[in-house]
């Protein structure tokens, strides 16, 4: 006869254990100090085999059955209940220590031969976004689609090439939990082509005339003391944006006049050395009065410790009305004229330029080769700048 509720509640202990059977091989067992178990007998391979489901009246009758039957249907493929419950049970163990943001913070750390910078470029991308939607999510259930709906959120807000950054990166992460176990699959691999990168605007030149109206906006410009004097020195030292707004104190010599740049700060890890005309002498002591006292020649707003954001030169070049121009430009606009002036070795050029890439360049490195022209090229360069507009600009 089956159980019922009633019964069950009712049962009193004994002097010893006591079972009241169920149906199917489910029992219950009553043990002397009033505790109330339920079990599964059942048989593979002709030997005789006890489940423990779980403790009455915690598990009521209703479950108790429920779990009984997916015992039996365990039994029916030759499986132990008890086995297969301790399997699931240490799969989900190791869900739990295989969240989504776990696994990518631990491929972010294991990268090696980055630098700072990237690592923590890496970090805010991650914790920005995807985080706070996937974050908590174990990495096995992270699927192409959720990823898709994290991205799309960028590239609605404008982030386009970010969010191709971000799905590369997913890709490597991904790459590193199969290699770790921890998924089977690159769920990232599918959106390959899901965004497309908008036509490439490549570098232009400023003409003579342009250099000249940009540097008379300069002065009469209102903004933030800091950023226009980091617009005069950009078109004068002609760094990459980046390798500009990672400088940091401790390696510019003022009275010396040259940044030492060390290697790591450079696109392509080489030490770099620039040679500082008069001017861009003066304007950065004026910028030392001003951010001396840290360790970046051009820290953020808000974070001081960080550099200034990447978009806030751009922007400040939108205010002074120069449109269609970006800070990239002026590496351009440099090597342009350095080059029509017919004065300086095209391996100068490049090596100030801090290119390296054709052979002979690439033979004859080494941070000051070249040392005396490239002083020579950085003055002319400067006067060109300060004389545009004017017909006495040359050699």
């Amino acid at each position: 006869m089956p159980l019922t509720d009633i019964q069950i509640r009712q049962a009193k202990p004994g002097d010893k254990p006591r079972k009241l059977s169920d149906e199917r091989g489910l029992f219950i067992e009553i043990r002397p100090t009033g505790n109330k178990y339920w079990r599964y007998r059942y048989k593979i391979e002709g030997k005789e085999n006890v489940f423990a489901i779980g403790e009455y009246p915690e598990i009521g009758l209703a479950d108790a059955r429920a779990e009984r039957d997916k015992a039996r249907a365990l039994v029916k493929l030759g499986r132990h209940p008890a086995q297969a419950r301790r399997t699931e049970r240490d799969k989900q163990l190791v869900a739990n220590k295989s969240s989504f943001r776990l696994v990518a913070m631990e491929w972010i750390e294991s990268k090696s031969g980055i630098t700072d910078g990237y690592r923590a470029q890496l970090t805010r991308a991650f914790t920005q976004n995807l985080f706070p939607y996937i974050g908590k999510l174990p990495i096995r259930d992270v699927k192409p689609a959720l990823l898709l709906e994290c991205l799309r959120r960028m590239e609605k807000r404008g982030a386009t090439y970010y969010a191709i950054a971000l799905c590369n990166w997913l890709s490597q992460m991904f790459r590193y939990a199969i290699r770790t176990l921890r998924v089977d699959a690159d769920p990232a691999a599918a959106l390959y082509g899901a965004f497309v990168r908008e036509p490439v605007e490549h570098s232009r030149a400023m003409t003579v005339d342009e250099i000249a109206s940009f540097r008379q906006k300069l002065e009469g410009y209102g903004g933030f003391r800091v950023n226009t004097i980091a617009l005069e020195l950009m078109l004068l030292l002609f760094l990459r944006t980046v390798e500009f707004r990672r400088g940091r104190w401790c390696d510019v010599d003022l009275d010396a006049a040259v940044w030492d740049i060390p290697a790591e700060f450079m696109k392509r890890r080489r030490r770099h050395l620039v040679p500082l005309p008069k001017r861009a002498v003066e304007l950065l002591r004026e910028l030392h009065s001003i951010t001396g006292g840290r360790e970046l020649m051009f820290p953020g707003l808000k974070n001081p410790s960080l550099p200034v954001n990447g978009s806030t030169f751009n922007k400040a070049l939108e205010r002074l009305g120069m449109k269609g121009f970006t800070c990239h430009d002026f590496r351009a606009t440099a090597s342009t004229h350095l080059y029509e002036s017919g004065l300086f070795r095209g391996e100068v050029i490049e090596m100030q330029l801090a290119h390296s890439e054709d052979n002979k360049t690439k033979a004859a490195y080494n941070h000051a080769v070249y040392w005396k022209e490239r002083v020579e090229l950085m003055a002319w360069w400067e006067r060109f700048c300060l004389l545009s507009g004017d017909h006495g600009v040359g050699g």
